[in-house]
């Protein structure tokens, strides 16, 4: 709301463009249809949008088309190549190491880090992932009929038979390997550390969680520091001080270097495709 409300205070004083530097973009998981719910992505995208905003400036977006939701220029920024040099020099055995997805939906971004480091990947199918469960968020009300029959006596609705989720494996060899774990928000950190426990049963001797966004809500530091998991590493997109000083194993790369160099770029009117170079339609 404060931000919307200055953007709005510069639209009435006529200001001549109205740029959002929005490191970390609010809401963004929210981004698809889940039965007949809200995507709150794209109302806040139209919230800025009708505030004034005329540029938006974003870094690591949880899905690439939120930019569809906007009607105004939207620089989707990537932190990886932050991320890829801290790997680099300050992991000494990179190279023993294999890049993990904690599911396959986040498969791609482990693709992308391992073809550029040229390492190997793995992949841990059948996480149990309770916090997507329609019963846990509370969007069963109100309750479901349990006879369909009572709906219309002459109507039969087919119902989708539920997933079942197998146990879980590790798809690819990470006995006596560095594990790093990549993904784009790290909040909730019960996927993560059940991910690095079963990395640690498969023989991994060292695990990294590298992500973008490091929100680490409510006790999340206490967990990573009781955890196998040896080192957090995420930008600084969330101010995350407090949790540091609560566990020595969360570490932070700068990313203000791009920030700066796209408010520049943009100020001066020059060419952002520089800031874009190399990223592919997968990255």
């Amino acid at each position: 709301m404060e931000l919307l409300i200055m953007v709005y205070a510069c639209k009435t004083s006529c200001a001549k463009s109205i740029i959002g530097v929005i490191p970390y973009f609010p809401y963004s998981k929210q981004c698809k249809m889940r039965k007949r719910g809200s995507i709150v992505s794209k109302l806040l995208a139209s919230m800025m949008c009708k505030a004034g905003l005329t540029h938006l400036i974003t870094m690591d977006l949880h899905q690439k088309e939120i930019q569809g939701f906007f009607n105004i220029p939207v620089d989707n920024l990537r932190a990886s190549p932050f991320l890829l040099q801290y790997i680099q020099e300050e992991i000494p055995d990179y190279r023993n190491a294999v890049i993990v997805a904690k599911s396959p939906a986040s498969a791609k971004r482990a693709q992308s880090f391992a073809e550029r480091l040229r390492l190997g990947i793995a992949v841990i199918h059948g996480e149990a992932q309770d916090a997507e469960s329609d019963l846990v968020d509370g969007r069963h009300s109100p309750p479901m009929v349990r006879n369909v029959a009572a709906i219309h006596p002459s109507l039969e609705i087919p119902m989708l038979i539920p997933k079942e989720k197998p146990p879980i494996t590790v798809v690819g060899d990470v006995g006596g390997r560095i594990a790093i774990i990549v993904d784009d928000i790290i909040d909730d950190v019960d996927s993560f550390l059940a991910a690095a426990e079963t990395l640690k049963e498969r023989g991994a001797y060292k695990i990294f969680v590298m992500a973008t966004h490091g929100l680490l809500s409510s006790d999340a530091p206490r967990l990573i520091e009781e955890s196998a998991i040896d080192e957090v590493v995420v930008t600084n997109t969330i101010p995350h001080e407090i949790q540091k000083l609560q566990c020595p194993k969360i570490k932070t790369v700068d990313i203000s270097m791009i920030l700066s160099e796209a408010i520049r770029r943009i100020h001066n009117g020059e060419s952002m495709s520089y800031l874009f170079r190399n990223i592919g339609l997968d990255d």
